[in-house]
């Protein structure tokens, strides 16, 4: 007969995250550097498009511009964006997960973005991660298995020790082909992307993660 598990060691070894949505609330930025929230929606929308679409690494910036310029944009509103990156405010309960969970697991960020950018981005939940990895240092965007598949190994844990809070259904595309247990922070009720896999668990905030983080080895 298996021994129970107990609480302290029913965590995952490891937790990764989606860092511009599932932690970040970057749309907030992203409106106003557009000049308002429909316009905002719909380049970030175009943005999402090219980014799922390309693949191999494409910088990050050239496709937040080709996005404005597509969707008709102000010219300035790139650089809007890129002057308002360090006020990207973080959703509320991201902190307080992120601070419950550091005594218990390895924690990484695993981002559609420039290492640039995206290692900014990190710092602003003022955590000390164990493995921030980049679109750009992976060359190859999400949801291409190798960026959650190069974060794990740089954490030095199995797909199955770990797991996954996205902020996008495009995740579950590659968090599925590596075998990552995902908790899907669905915060605006999105439909999941056609064909992708279901998430082990979704909700509107991050605050019935840590529940299942907390109980991730004993589930079934």
């Amino acid at each position: 007969m298996q021994a129970p598990v107990s609480p302290a060691d029913a965590y995952p070894r490891a937790v990764l995250f989606d860092l511009l949505t599932a932690l970040l609330d970057s749309w907030t930025v992203w409106n106003a550097a557009a000049g308002s929230e429909e316009k905002g929606r719909a380049w970030r929308a175009d943005y999402l498009r090219l980014t799922y679409g390309c693949g191999a690494y494409v910088p990050y910036e050239q496709l937040v511009q080709d996005a404005a310029r597509n969707t008709g944009m102000a010219a300035t509103a790139p650089d809007a964006l890129e002057a308002h990156w360090d006020d990207l405010p973080a959703w509320d309960g991201a902190r307080e997960l992120l601070q419950a969970l550091r005594p218990h697991c390895k924690l990484a960020v695993v981002t559609n973005c420039s290492r640039r950018l995206g290692h900014r981005a990190a710092a602003l939940l003022g955590i000390e991660w164990d493995v921030v990895v980049t679109s750009e240092e992976a060359g190859f965007y999400k949801p291409d298995a190798r960026p959650y598949r190069m974060a794990l190994d740089r954490l030095g844990v199995h797909a199955s020790e770990a797991a996954f809070v996205a902020g996008s259904g495009y995740d579950m595309f590659g968090t599925s082909a590596v075998g990552l247990r995902t908790f899907w922070h669905n915060r605006v009720g999105l439909a999941l992307p056609h064909g992708a896999p279901p998430p082990e668990r979704q909700a509107p905030a991050l605050a019935p993660a840590l529940p299942w983080l907390r109980s991730f080895a004993s589930i079934t």
